[in-house]
């Protein structure tokens, strides 16, 4: 068989040349020799290292090219052209010294003003994501991301904190054009990411930048042979951190007692529910996994550029029936027709299969006490009648017997066409066409169930539906954008200028309609078989199924909007002597939805002291340059599509003679001043690398303060938006790397970053203004989403006690419930003694990874996370009328003097201890996770190329194995809306993923 492989491979690629010994010498630029330095000739990809005195041997052939790479120094290829080959390598700081992706075009990092910090896609193709923002997670200073672990679910992203009430999400630009998440990009496909942060790199988005920025670019075919790579992946999930409950003997305990606090006896229906059940376990897929198939295929000349990439996800939810899908490509292809002109086609598409989601409330919420079935009657158990049968479901039931009932499918292409012409030398006209095509249609079917309910000793409905229905969906959203560039360079002397003018139009477009149906009355024949029931068969999932649908119960609904942007931009980058660099940006944006056209700008200057004269002898800093960025972004987010054309919603209706006629009003009071929300930026900061640039370090001020406010007040009757209100979000960004070499054998890297974030409502609408959204508040002196209410001092532990104290009106309390503190000392316990009392922002995010070589082996491990906030656990409170199972919590309930100053009392039915929203709710949301560790081998070159096999590496990675938190939920991370997030409802954990890949290139 080897020798069968052996044969087509020689077919297949061509034969290697004749190869011969080169050998040479590496030294630095003071001559002194470098052990260490990796030598790899590109064609063959054969690599050696140089030993204690410099010195190297390895083969290659005539016009090969040898690659000298080292920690710390500037990377040489230099071509084969003799037997020997001396070479003196310059120190360099790798990430100082990057090609970075700016707003329209690209520039040295080291030549920039702000701060733009570049993710390599190696950094995320072999991570178990299916979307690739998911892998940024402790990555970036400034960034933070909080995943979801529900399959496809998108995270939720906020770069150096919330600054508006509408929207938190950054602009995604995707080579060249705007979109508002990246779903449908392969991770394998991503050449980088760059992460724009400050107001001189984000101004050019105008409208857009408030949130900041990120540019994903994909993959384009390198100059070389044509290469194919394919890299795989299965890794296996399950839960780590799983919230505590009370099993069915403890259930019974705390019920029991319960009941007795509310003078009532012992629960009387134990004998009919006598199983112990873990709902979590029951509906848990303990052998969930997630598996990644990528295909690529790249060539490159100096006129053409091809690269072709296939990607496949197949991811099981944590909970059972629970499947997602993707199948995506990509394909760049960049053509140099002559000297002066150029034109490139690159289309993503992307396929996905979306299952019918679940989550974990139910299974928490629903007691122990009752089997998931019964196996006597062949149907489910209704949960007790008087612990949640009305009001929780069959976890097990909504699992199984909704099996496959939801049919999603999203279908994108995501495209883009450029054309680039130099008029004359360094001056270049550039026109692009981008579209972004997504469709999405959906069919879903509701069946009837019949449960036992143990009570009565008879089965019911579930849930009271005796009628199957079916719903449907289809939506159409096309997003086009058109830009037209003129860029001009130019270096006389010693000055350095690059300039930018450009026009875009940005158009989004959306329709959707959806519907439902339901059967006709149900018809039982003999066999107890309902004949007009709609079959739980997808070929009859449709509004007008025959002869099922009963058509006087059919619903349709519609929506649709267009939308568009007109935009001119400029920019300006200088630089003198590469010491002195001045960056300007302008853009003017005028949008349908708001009536004003807006002007935003910023102006950066940066000063790269270690090219002054007074710094040559120094021996300290190897770089350093000091920075400041000042300027006024936007927020074009509203929660309407047009705030200045208000539609029309239901009035008071009016009777003519005999006739009833319906009134329609404005939903709201028409502002034509409106604008968009204006974010005044600024950062100040520092970049320098010492230690022969082992040793990167930046570090920056920023405060970004976001005014007029696009605020929807509601006063008496009287309804409208206007522009009121101040969000500020100030901190302090540090970014670090160290990497070393040991031995020839052994190098290590460690990096980090750490940002802190202060976040405060500066000034609302008026002076009192307020917007409650559930447990948080909005309102001025306090962060944005602070969480509001009553501080608990304690438990009231006798009547002695309660008559001690300040005498509260927040409803009927006993010995036992919490005791509330008189936040402003008028002797009572009333609404003006609720306070802020949690920040769902951190003060601090941070992340940290070290990576460790041994020859071929390769150890890597990340950790993420975030300090001093708060979370609100929305679950186990007990806060509706309905019974639900226990937290473990409350088996440390109060049951007498002294028996708890935290735990309440066992009485959920006043209410008092849980419709009264305080500190009880309020959990530590701190963390540090290991977010990934990863070990890999590479195998030998030598022997690859001895099959014609460029390179092959195997891995074995886990992610999110252990979480340190001090929080009772699946998991501390929660992330929700600009005005409401940090809600913990208990829905759904982020699994732990262990995983096994491969990844080899032709």
């Amino acid at each position: 068989m080897k020798k069968i492989i052996l044969f087509l491979l020689s077919i297949v690629f061509p034969i290697m040349s004749h190869a011969q010994d080169i050998t040479g010498k590496v030294i630095d630029d003071k001559g002194i020799p470098l052990i260490g330095v990796n030598i790899r000739a590109l064609k063959t990809n054969t690599a050696v290292s140089s030993d204690l005195d410099g010195n190297y041997t390895i083969k290659a052939t005539t016009g090969d090219q040898l690659e000298f790479t080292m920690i710390g120094m500037a990377t040489q290829v230099v071509k084969v052209n003799g037997n020997t080959i001396n070479v003196t390598m310059k120190g360099d700081s790798t990430v100082l010294s990057d090609v970075v992706v700016i707003g329209y075009g690209t520039a040295k990092k080291r030549d920039l003003t702000g701060s733009i910090v570049k993710v390599s896609g190696k950094e995320i193709a072999d991570k178990p994501n299916s979307n690739p923002i998911n892998s940024l997670q402790g990555k970036v200073a400034g960034l933070s991301v909080v995943n979801s672990g529900t399959p496809g679910a998108e995270p939720d992203i906020r770069i150096r904190g919330t600054a508006s009430l509408f929207q938190t999400k950054p602009l995604y630009v995707v080579d060249g054009i705007f979109n508002d998440n990246i779903s449908y990009i392969n991770p394998a496909d991503i050449e980088s990411i760059e992460v724009l942060k400050d107001p001189s790199s984000l101004a050019v988005f105008g409208a857009r930048g408030a949130n900041g920025v990120l540019i994903v670019t994909t993959k384009k075919g390198k100059i070389g042979r044509t290469t194919v790579n394919y890299n795989t992946s299965l890794g296996v999930k399950n839960i780590t951190n799983k919230p505590e409950m009370t099993n069915a003997s403890q259930f019974k305990s705390l019920y029991d007692q319960q009941r007795a606090n509310q003078g009532v006896g012992a629960y009387p229906y134990y004998n009919l529910f006598t199983a112990d059940t873990d709902w979590i376990d029951e509906i848990t897929n303990s052998s969930a996994t997630i598996y990644f198939h990528n295909l690529s295929i790249s060539n490159a000349t100096e006129k053409n550029k091809f690269y072709l990439g296939f990607g496949y996800v197949n991811e099981e939810g944590v909970i059972k029936n629970e499947l997602y899908k993707k199948f995506t490509f990509n394909v760049n292809d960049e053509l140099t027709i002559n000297d002066r002109f150029k034109v490139g086609v690159g289309i993503n598409g992307s396929d996905e299969r979306l299952p019918r989601l679940g989550n974990y409330i139910s299974a928490i919420n629903a007691t122990p006490i009752v089997a998931p079935f019964n196996t006597e009657l062949g149907v489910y158990n209704q949960l007790p009648i008087d612990i949640g049968g009305a009001q929780v479901g069959n976890p097990l039931l909504e699992v199984e017997g909704k099996k496959g009932t939801q049919l999603n499918r999203n279908t994108r292409f995501v495209g883009n066409a450029f054309a680039e012409f130099t008029i004359v030398d360094k001056l270049k006209l550039r026109g692009a066409y981008l579209a972004d095509l997504g469709y999405s249609n959906g069919r879903g079917y509701l069946p009837v169930f019949n449960v036992y309910v143990a009570e009565v000793d008879d089965t019911n409905l579930y849930g009271g539906n005796a009628l199957t229905s079916v719903s449907q969906f289809k939506n159409n959203n096309q997003k086009l954008q058109q830009e037209l560039l003129l860029t001009y360079e130019k270096s006389f002397g010693k000055h350095n200028f690059s300039g930018l003018l450009g026009y875009t139009r940005y158009e989004e477009m959306f329709s959707g309609m959806s519907g439902t149906v339901k059967q006709y009355s149900p018809s039982i024949n003999d066999a107890g078989i309902d004949e007009n029931a709609i079959p739980n068969d997808p070929r009859w999932w449709y509004l007008n199924v025959y002869p099922y649908g009963d058509p006087t119960t059919r619903i349709a609904n519609s929506d649709q909007y267009e939308e568009s942007t007109v935009s001119y931009l400029g920019r300006v980058l200088y630089n003198y002597d590469g010491k002195y660099m001045l960056n300007g940006s302008f853009r003017r944006d005028g949008s349908s939805g708001i009536r004003k056209w807006q002007n935003f700008w910023a102006l950066g200057a940066a000063w790269e002291v270690t090219k002054e004269s007074f710094m040559e002898n120094q021996k300290t800093f190897d770089f350093l340059k000091i920075k400041a960025s000042f300027g006024q972004l936007g927020n074009r987010f509203a929660s309407v599509r047009y705030p200045t054309y208000p539609t029309y919603t239901t009035g008071s209706s009016a009777v003519f003679g005999e006739e009833l006629v319906p009134a329609y009003v404005l939903a709201y009071r028409n502002n034509p001043n409106l604008k968009w929300e204006t974010v005044t930026s600024k950062e100040f900061g520092f970049e320098m690398a010492t230690l022969n640039n082992r040793l990167t370090l930046e570090a920056n001020y920023y405060d970004k303060t976001t005014t007029d406010l696009l605020t929807y007040v509601l006063f008496n009757s009287d309804r409208f938006y206007t522009n009121a209100g101040e969000i500020s979000n100030k901190g302090f960004e540090l970014a670090a790397s160290w990497k070393d070499n040991i031995t020839k054998d052994w190098n290590y890297s460690i990096s980090g970053n750490l940002t802190t974030i202060k976040n405060k409502v500066n000034s609302v609408f008026t002076d009192g203004f307020e917007i409650f959204d559930g447990p948080t508040r909005l309102s001025a002196g306090s962060p944005i989403g602070s969480f509001y209410g009553y501080e608990v001092e304690g438990v009231y532990q006798s009547y002695a006690d309660i008559l001690n104290s300040p005498i509260s009106t927040l409803g009927s309390y006993d010995v036992g419930d919490l005791k509330f503190k008189d936040i402003n000392g008028d002797g009572i316990i009333d609404a003006d003694d609720r306070k802020e009392i949690g920040n769902p922002t951190p003060d601090i995010t941070y992340g940290f990874s070290a990576n460790v070589n041994y020859k071929n082996f390769s150890l890597s491990a990340d950790f993420q996370g975030v300090y001093g906030n708060e979370i609100w656990r929305d679950w186990g409170n007990g806060a509706t009328f309905a019974q639900f199972n226990y937290r473990a919590d409350r088996l440390n309930a109060w049951n007498g003097p002294g028996t708890s100053n935290w735990e309440p009392r066992l009485n959920d039915a006043s209410g008092y201890n849980t419709n009264n929203r305080s500190t009880y709710m309020i959990e530590d949301g701190s963390y540090l996770r290991l977010r990934n560790i990863q070990l890999g081998y590479n195998f030998d070159p030598t022997f690859l190329s001895k099959v014609k096999v460029d390179s092959l590496r195997l891995y074995l990675s886990a992610q999110n194995i252990v979480t340190w938190s001090n929080n009772s939920g699946f998991t501390p991370e929660a992330g929700g809306s600009p005005t409401k997030f940090g809600v913990d409802t208990g829905g759904y954990p982020l699994p732990a993923i262990t995983s096994l890949g491969i990844n080899v290139t032709f």
